[in-house]
């Protein structure tokens, strides 16, 4: 009898699909029975992940955390991410894809609704653990949203902006009530934890094995082993999709390719064209045009 009441809930079918067909935002509820494979991945945009349930570790930068029914992870157009779930419960989730763009716009009304993206990575920790009632709040919201989406009753589209923003309102406000603690249902290696923010703001620079060992005081075979026992990625697998990533982020605000190419470590432009298009599906220059249409 468990089941059907189960499969009554599935809203959306999920898809692999890591980007976004609309320009605003997009709403998704998804109920999975059998856990789908998801590979690392990262977004052009805000991610809020509602988790409902399931057996699911989420792996962002490095850092893992072990998810509770009513947990929000946040992740920026930045982080390299992936679930991590296990068999044995019906695994259900929101997602929510925001633009930047789409939440600055709303900046008119008073409210820097990116805060709480701004303040988690600033952090470095992107779980809020709300409390019931604000989980409560925050999941009516979002049914509200999805019936939005699914509907054609005079409206709906403007009433699913507002939802929307109602929403981020009471997620900022969620966020920030949450108090400093010590962090919990987290595995992370602080040594691993410099290297990654090491990456992360030296790519253009030395990101050799021997550099990124000697910054930890460790051996080249160790910090290989322990990147990616906490990563997921070897050493070279991370540093190229991060620099990458960050290249694609450059392009989209308008820097040259070839600036934006060496800016983030790549000196042989080939060889970065060859990625990119591997990484994105399209070359530099198709992405940069894309975007300008």
């Amino acid at each position: 009898m468990g089941v059907p009441i189960l499969l009554k809930l599935h809203k959306d079918e999920f898809s692999l699909r890591q980007t976004m067909i609309r320009s605003d935002f997009e709403c998704y509820h998804y109920l999975d029975l059998t856990p789908p494979d998801v590979e690392f991945h990262e977004h052009e945009f805000y991610e809020v992940f509602f988790f409902l349930s399931g057996n699911v570790s989420y792996n962002i930068e490095g850092r893992t955390y072990l998810l509770r029914p009513g947990d929000i992870l946040l992740t920026d157009n930045q982080d390299i991410h992936r679930p991590e779930i296990q068999p044995g419960k019906p695994y259900e989730r929101y997602v929510v894809w925001i633009t930047a763009e789409f939440l600055q716009g709303l900046e008119k009304y008073g409210a820097r609704l990116t805060d709480c993206f701004k303040d988690a990575s600033k952090k470095k920790y992107k779980l809020i653990r709300p409390d019931e009632k604000a989980v409560v709040h925050l999941k009516k919201i979002l049914d509200k949203i999805v019936e939005c989406r699914k509907s054609n009753e005079f409206g709906s589209a403007a009433l699913e902006s507002i939802y929307l923003c109602e929403f981020m309102i009471f997620l900022n406000r969620a966020y920030f009530a949450t108090p400093d603690i010590i962090r919990e249902d987290i595995t992370e290696n602080e040594k691993i934890n410099k290297v990654v923010t090491y990456i992360n703001d030296n790519l253009s620079g030395d990101l050799t094995l021997d550099r990124l060992a000697e910054i930890c005081y460790i051996s080249k075979s160790y910090l290989s082993h322990q990147f990616k026992s906490y990563t997921g990625l070897t050493l070279f697998q991370f540093i190229i999709k991060k620099r990458l990533t960050v290249a694609r982020n450059m392009i989209r605000a308008g820097i040259p390719v070839t600036e934006a190419c060496l800016r983030c470590g790549f000196n042989d432009y080939s060889n970065f064209h060859k990625a990119f298009r591997k990484e994105f599906g399209a070359s530099p220059k198709e992405f940069r045009e894309k975007r300008l249409t």
